[in-house]
């Protein structure tokens, strides 16, 4: 006699070629046969438009400065621009990327390429994306020294971290940048390590011939702190680890947990690392409820994220 017994779940099904004709029928048929990442991107997708539609929820949106460097900066960009999240938490290097492709290109290139040799052309390679010297850190200093000269003309000397970051989005003037959207659209962006990166060495050097300019970490603390305990429920799409996923989660803490995560990431979990640690984990340290839905994402963002996101605005489209 056979000891079978049916699981109680949904059969797995076939993906149907023919009859997909969007993203978001793409998205929904990966849900429905399964697979592994493949069902976690139609779950991640259903999470993200139950916090963007969720009008006592804030959302938070972390990710690290990579991917700005990518075609993944017009996805952030249109969450920011169509008010999708309420704050962001990211790194320096965000802005060195942001602001540079403003006025300058990146350019592809790949993982193999004969790094000593791009470096004696003055070529940086992140990963398989070229940055041209010219494109990186020789615009940046210029372009900032003439942002830094507008603000200092208010009259103003004292920052947070949110605050110059805003100073600059609303003096930009373009409309392919994420931090000028932030601004426009009174959308925070959080830089916890402000100094590791071209944009925070700008501001050392402003400071070295301007000594009454000061950055007031602290004042970030406070108005997040606001933030978190105004907040009647809050979410987070977590975009890699590190300092920018820890201040999300730490931060929540505080209010007994986030109600919604999802976090996409490629690191392991066995070393023990917070960029490997799955969601779950942080329901030990009170960082996420228990009953919060919550989903970790292996994968590489530069794949994930569009399809998520892309997914999300097909059905929001669909259903107004």
């Amino acid at each position: 006699m056979s000891r079978a017994e049916k699981p109680g779940t949904p059969p797995v099904e076939d993906l149907d070629l023919d009859s997909i004709q969007s993203v978001s029928d793409l998205v929904f048929q990966m849900g429905k046969g399964g697979g592994f990442t493949a069902k976690k991107v139609q779950e991640a997708a259903v999470i993200m438009r139950e916090m963007i539609e969720n009008d006592s929820c804030y959302t938070f949106l972390s990710f690290p400065a990579c991917i700005i460097s990518t075609g993944c900066r017009g996805v952030i960009k249109e969450m920011v621009k169509r008010k999708w999240v309420d704050g962001i938490i990211t790194t320096c290097g965000t802005l060195d990327h942001d602001l540079a492709r403003i006025w300058k290109d990146y350019h592809h290139g790949s993982f193999d390429m004969n790094d000593a040799e791009l470096y004696h052309k003055g070529i940086h390679r992140l990963g398989n994306v070229l940055i041209p010297l010219d494109s990186y850190g020789i615009i940046l200093e210029r372009k900032m020294r003439e942002l830094m000269e507008d603000i200092w003309k208010d009259g103003k000397r004292e920052f947070s971290t949110r605050e110059i970051v805003r100073e600059i989005g609303l003096r930009l003037e373009d409309e392919s940048s994420i931090t000028n959207w932030a601004a426009k659209n009174d959308i925070p962006i959080f830089l916890p390590g402000p100094l590791d990166g071209s944009f925070g060495s700008q501001l050392w050097m402003w400071r070295q011939t301007h000594s009454d300019f000061r950055l007031d970490l602290l004042k970030d603390e406070q108005e997040l702190s606001d933030i978190i305990f105004d907040a009647k429920e809050t979410g987070a799409l977590m975009i890699g680890g590190g300092i920018s996923k820890h201040h999300v989660i730490w931060w929540n803490q505080f209010r007994d947990g986030l109600d919604y995560a999802v976090y996409i990431t490629t690191a392991v979990e066995w070393d023990g690392s917070l960029s490997g640690a799955r969601m779950k984990e942080a329901i030990s340290w009170g960082k996420l409820k228990e009953t919060a839905p919550h989903l970790t994402v292996e994968g590489d963002a530069t794949v994930l994220l569009p399809l998520i996101m892309a997914s999300v605005n097909q059905n929001m489209e669909g259903s107004k």
